[in-house]
């Protein structure tokens, strides 16, 4: 596909998904690389463009420069921010809150702390994603758990040969302590995120180091 027409099929796909505001939003496209500018009302929303692209067939690859502004009747104080984050975490039972702490800073969320899977880390990064006055998100949480390299390469194997939307065997998985590395080819974007959350998946899993090509 050229890029002429991957534009025209981005700039469709973000008209016709409810959850975003396309009119303000930027598209171009070179060689398969998509970059985004423009803004939007919210952090939730740019994170929702970006999920949108990544969908679409024939996208290599995105650059974020979409910007958030919030309208002035949305701001909100840093300190009712964090405040609200910390409970909408604490509402997930999964997530081990006694082990976050959170600044914000002009609406900028980072997250610190340890938790113990891959899983609770984005569920935490999620919950406070969606917050309003949240102009962006710093996850910065750490993996706590120690597996021993063959153990986790094996467990991504087995997880990426389960996914139905993949082709485990064009993809080769490196572990060296708790850093993974994915080789490999995909035939769309997608497909790459599914091998990257196979990957954080396996407990253990510090780093994951995505070189597949999307071809």
């Amino acid at each position: 596909m050229n890029d002429i027409a991957l534009r025209k099929d981005i700039l469709e796909e973000l008209e016709f998904d409810p959850s975003v505001e396309a009119r303000h939003i930027g598209v171009a496209v070179n060689d398969g690389v998509v970059t985004l500018t423009g803004y939007v009302g919210s952090f939730a929303e740019r994170a929702a463009v970006e999920r949108i692209v990544a969908r679409v067939r024939g996208v290599r690859g995105i650059a974020q420069e979409i910007q958030v502004r919030l309208p002035a009747n949305r701001k909100t104080n840093d300190d009712e921010i964090a405040e609200r984050a910390l409970k909408i975490i604490a509402w997930d039972t999964t997530i081990p809150t006694d082990r976050i702490q959170v600044r914000v800073e002009n609406g900028w969320t980072t997250l610190r702390g340890t938790v113990d899977w891959e899983f609770q880390r984005q569920a935490a990064a999620d919950a406070v994603r969606k917050l309003s006055g949240v102009t962006g998100l710093t996850n910065e949480l750490a993996l706590g758990q120690g597996v021993s390299a063959t153990d986790i390469k094996q467990r991504i194997e087995n997880a990426l040969k389960r996914a139905a939307e993949l082709e485990a065997a064009h993809i080769r998985v490196g572990v060296l302590g708790g850093k993974v590395t994915l080789d490999g080819k995909v035939h769309a974007l997608h497909e790459r995120a599914a091998a990257e959350r196979a990957a954080w998946s396996a407990p253990g899993v510090h780093v994951v180091e995505d070189r597949i090509k999307v071809e």
